[in-house]
């Protein structure tokens, strides 16, 4: 064999280990972090199993003000470092009870390979391509960099999807606008049709309604703040996929969360997880 033939099979054979060393290793380990309302929730005994899906939630940086609840203006979190987690960082909060709960509904009710924990992405990592779900929640404090909103930009349309929920009133929409319109200045938000079939991937859901967080079991209401109408809006792509599901003035979070407590009614966790699965489904479809 010549000198060319053999430095021509060796950079090969380098090529393929790397690739293959990449491929195996293209999934950090799994991480819990500290967080807004839980920090010794049971981590189930099968975290560690391969499977085909995983919940991926995304995290991000604080708005530097949030909204208190009687109408004025609070700092949360100052000090805190997002990429850590903790109380004050609205990316954890309903984490992880939510997700988990979200997780094994998906298993129930689904074929599908679910781990049974979620995954926390950090767009300043580049490694959300490993994962076509994104789920956000309180995005009405949400604050992204130019940079995170870019590198989110650039997943969705490469068929990305993301799932935001949990944010109410004029006020959060107007903040989550923000940062938003940095990911998708020409890009028009839109409420989605009926007849979409995000709403009929494996559940009909013509007749939705406003699903409230737990806040209900201590004052009866739906809504918080101005939000008295529940939104499901969306942005498209250039194919006419909807690529940003907005779940506006609604906590399907909340509703995964307490949808084992007796005293959470049972028609909205279960609306709730109807909404996930087919946007889940949705999300691997289209």
């Amino acid at each position: 064999m010549g000198w060319r033939n053999l430095l021509a099979c060796s950079v090969g054979l380098v090529t393929c280990l790397c690739a293959l060393f990449g491929f195996q290793n293209f999934r950090k380990p799994w991480r819990e972090y500290p967080a807004f309302e839980y920090n010794d929730f049971p981590i189930p005994p099968d975290y560690g199993e391969k499977t085909e899906y995983v919940f991926a939630r995304l995290m991000y940086p604080n708005a530097p003000f949030a909204r208190g609840g009687r109408g004025g203006f609070r700092r949360f979190g100052f000090g805190a470092d997002w990429r850590e987690g903790g109380r004050g960082v609205f990316w954890t909060m309903d984490y992880p009870r939510s997700d988990r709960h979200f997780s094994l509904a998906l298993r129930r009710l689904t074929r599908l390979s679910v781990r049974s924990v979620e995954q926390p992405i950090n767009l300043d990592e580049h490694d959300q391509y490993d994962w076509p779900w994104l789920y956000a929640v309180e995005v009405g404090h949400w604050n992204l960099t130019d940079e995170q909103a870019k590198s989110l930009r650039e997943y969705l349309l490469r068929g990305g999807f993301l799932m935001v929920d949990d944010f109410h009133g004029s006020y959060e929409w107007q903040v989550f606008l923000e940062g938003l319109k940095n990911i998708f200045p020409d890009r028009d938000i839109v409420d989605i049709p009926d007849s979409d079939p995000i709403f009929h991937t494996s559940y009909d859901l013509e007749q939705r309604f406003q699903v409230p967080g737990a806040q209900y079991l201590r004052s009866g209401r739906t809504y918080e703040q101005d939000g008295y109408t529940a939104r499901w809006r969306g942005i498209y792509d250039d194919k006419g996929r909807v690529m940003v599901a907005i779940c506006y003035n609604m906590d399907l979070g909340d509703a995964w969360e307490w949808s084992d407590d007796p005293r959470y009614d049972e028609k909205f966790s279960g609306l709730a997880y109807r909404i996930g699965v087919n946007y889940w489904i949705y999300d691997l479809t289209h």
